[in-house]
């Protein structure tokens, strides 16, 4: 079966390329799919072109955008052990994440139809009798999508539903590794009447599928989430046609303990903030910074955890983390650690493979801990995206705050303490895109995503999130038309 949908159809791509998809928790193969060059990412934008500017989609009123992404919602979770199976055999992640990634999709999908409807521009003071001044909100346009492999289908959910609920047309490419639930979304989409040309979906490596995304005058807004790097290289692509961008790049995020804190609830979220799907969060809790005074306590325990953690394939009932998404990525993985311990940390646990032969044919590292660490170490800076937790001290407030800060991203961070006036002064001083007090990870489809300084641009989410996919537009209208009289020699003979 085809598997780049391009104007409607599934097609095969133009040089007849494929890529074998593995499970990275045992090397079985998933499946085999097409992938696209960019001959086909360029008639898929085409394709997108062509339905934007005859208005095919855009022209529908809001209020059916509406209905109709509240329509994927509804075929979405029909289909959700469906789609929890394909992202777990992708991913490697455990089937009860897939499944709870699954209920966030639907409700992605649920928030930016109720939020369609809302956008619709609004009256403007005009300064003077006989004018009428609004501001419209229209669609941007053409929108290339790039997603990446640790969240295939909820980070196509935060691009896709908002992008139809403005009006726009889109191109998406998810990542080369983990391609099945996206394919599995253009599906629905047809399934639900997405018309011809609205949704295009092409499969490949980003140099050779994804370039275009970024460089092509007919792409009015390219919106990434993945690595810093490949996000710097999208920026500067889509500098050349002045594009709209949107992007998340990554965190290296602070997870602050003072020592008022609930530590039995700081300890056991503490772990779940950087082990959760073995690190491969954007928002992990990767920097533990922890007040001096009950840094034995909180980091002993924080150890006893991770070596218990049971790791396993992802339909593997007695797992409670899974493997890396790939042999290059473990290897990326192993070498921040390695470099970490050259610099001065402290191994604590984990740092290498495991051994048995259970995982001998995954992607599995052990869940590591590197203590004694300060702002100057590599792994304090760089982000691992793997189950690495990094261990800083603090004695003061303010202290807290500045190791908090020093870093170049700024996604997310928390911070636990009993004091409920010093959780909101650091919560305000903290600058990243989300604050957790006395909690980790959760979010909701209404409160704006995304971060400061290089952890990217623009938001998703929230009001935000929509606002993202759309233009505003001043119309001005004099209802008196009649000469400015500006110029002397401009009356009318």
């Amino acid at each position: 079966m085809a598997d780049l949908f391009i104007d409607g159809e599934w097609v095969a791509g133009a040089k007849g390329l494929t890529r074998d998809i593995h499970c990275p928790a045992d090397g079985s193969l998933v499946g085999t799919v097409d992938e696209a060059t960019r001959e086909d990412t360029e008639r898929a934008i085409r394709a997108a072109r062509i339905a934007f500017d005859d208005g095919r989609w855009s022209s529908v009123s809001a209020t059916d955008r509406g209905a109709f992404l509240n329509r994927v919602a509804d075929l979405l979770e029909r289909d959700t052990e469906v789609i929890a199976n394909a992202e777990s055999r992708d991913t490697g992640k455990r089937i009860i994440e897939a499944r709870y990634d699954v209920g966030d999709v639907v409700s992605s999908f649920r928030w930016f139809a109720g939020l369609a409807n809302t956008n619709q521009g609004r009256i403007v003071e005009p300064g003077a009798t006989g004018v009428f001044s609004r501001v419209a909100y229209e669609p941007v346009g053409v929108c290339g999508l790039i997603t990446p492999w640790n969240y295939p289908l909820l980070q196509a959910a935060w691009k896709v539903a908002p992008a139809l609920a403005a009006g726009n047309t889109f191109v998406i490419k998810p990542s080369e590794l983990t391609p099945h639930t996206t394919i599995h979304l253009m599906r629905v989409l047809a399934e639900a009447g997405l018309p011809s040309g609205v949704g295009n979906l092409v499969l490949g490596a980003g140099a050779e599928a994804g370039a275009a995304l970024s460089d092509h005058p007919d792409v009015d807004m390219v919106s990434f989430t993945g690595g810093l790097i490949t996000g710097r290289r999208i920026m500067a692509a889509a500098a050349g046609t002045v594009k709209k961008v949107a992007l998340e790049l990554g965190g290296k995020n602070p997870n602050i303990i003072f020592a008022d804190a609930d530590l039995e609830a700081a300890i056991d979220n503490a772990a779940t903030a950087i082990f959760l799907h073995s690190g491969q969060v954007c928002s992990a809790g990767a920097r533990l910074i922890v007040e001096e005074s009950i840094h034995d306590l909180v980091v002993d325990r924080v150890v006893a955890i991770a070596e218990s953690i049971r790791l396993g394939g992802p339909f593997d009932g007695h797992a409670e983390s899974g493997a890396l998404i790939s042999a290059d990525h473990r290897a990326k993985v192993d070498a921040y650690v390695q470099r970490g311990i050259a610099e001065g940390a402290v191994l604590r646990c984990g740092g290498k493979a495991p051994d048995g032969a259970e995982f001998a044919d995954g992607y599995y590292y052990l869940p590591t801990v590197l203590d004694g660490c300060n702002t100057t170490m590599s792994c304090v800076q760089d982000e691992s995206f793997g189950p690495v937790l990094t261990v800083e001290t603090f004695t003061t407030e303010e202290e807290a705050v500045r190791l908090g800060n020093d870093t170049i991203y700024g996604l997310a961070g928390a911070v636990w303490t009993g004091d409920v006036n010093r959780a909101q002064r650091v919560a305000n001083a903290l600058r990243h895109g989300t604050i957790w007090i006395n909690d980790y990870h959760p979010y909701r489809p209404s409160a704006e995503w995304g971060g400061f300084k290089q952890s990217g641009v623009g938001r998703e989410l929230g009001i935000a999130g929509l606002a993202e996919y759309v233009e505003p537009k001043h119309i001005y209208q004099n209802l008196s038309p009649a000469p400015s009289g500006w110029f002397s020699g401009a009356e009318c003979e």
